[in-house]
């Protein structure tokens, strides 16, 4: 059991969340505008670029402060040591935001890229005093956003949507396992993501999102 939770946590990393909500939105929300107005080498351009800078940059980053001995562990098991990776990741994703800003991306796409940056700064400053799950937040931002798109832009969203809570319940579940998080952290980091992305979305409804 121990080794399925390991491989959950590993396999849901919250450095492939934006990746995963690309996937969501492009090929899993069949029916809606993402999916059927979106050329393919447009999805895939987008999805290879946001992997890029939310998976390769922040990685590569925490590979060089773990050789340059600023934290002990790839795995970031210390509350203290979060905090720097997190504000560099945070930063990888307002950089994106800001390349994709003029681009003719998707409105709710450029919101899902800048509430995940904004998500990451504040988990980096609650982890000045607690911890929080990074991986409920992930999760949580995936859930914010499909209730969201359901919302505010009237999209089928069930199937996506049930998907995520399953994995939601799946990641706290090995998190909790694993003793990496007590249940208030767990359930604190998806109200937190859920909240943030939907908040985000649901607030700027006015803009024009086809």
């Amino acid at each position: 059991m121990k080794n399925l939770a390991t491989f959950i946590s590993y396999l849901f990393h919250p450095l492939l969340t934006a990746t995963y909500g690309c996937l969501l939105v492009f090929f899993g929300m069949t029916g809606s505008i993402y999916y059927v107005f979106t050329p393919l080498k447009m999805k895939l351009a987008i999805t290879v670029t946001v992997f890029a800078f939310t998976v390769l940059l922040p990685a590569l980053n925490m590979l060089i402060l773990y050789k340059l001995n600023y934290i002990s562990s790839m795995k970031l098991e210390n509350r203290r040591e979060r905090i720097f990776p997190l504000i560099m990741t945070s930063i990888c994703y307002f950089g994106l935001y800001y390349m994709i800003y003029d681009l003719s991306v998707w409105p709710a796409i450029k919101l899902f890229i800048l509430g995940g940056g904004l998500c990451i700064l504040s988990a980096a400053i609650i982890h000045l005093w607690w911890q929080i799950s990074a991986h409920m937040i992930g999760v949580g931002g995936l859930v914010g956003i499909m209730l969201a798109l359901g919302w505010v832009l009237q999209m089928p969203v069930f199937a996506v949507l049930s998907l995520c809570l399953l994995l939601a319940g799946l990641i706290g579940f090995s998190r909790l396992f694993l003793n990496a998080h007590t249940p208030n952290q767990v359930y604190a980091g998806f109200i937190f993501g859920c909240f943030m992305q939907f908040s985000l979305l649901f607030l700027t409804q006015s803009l024009t999102f086809a």
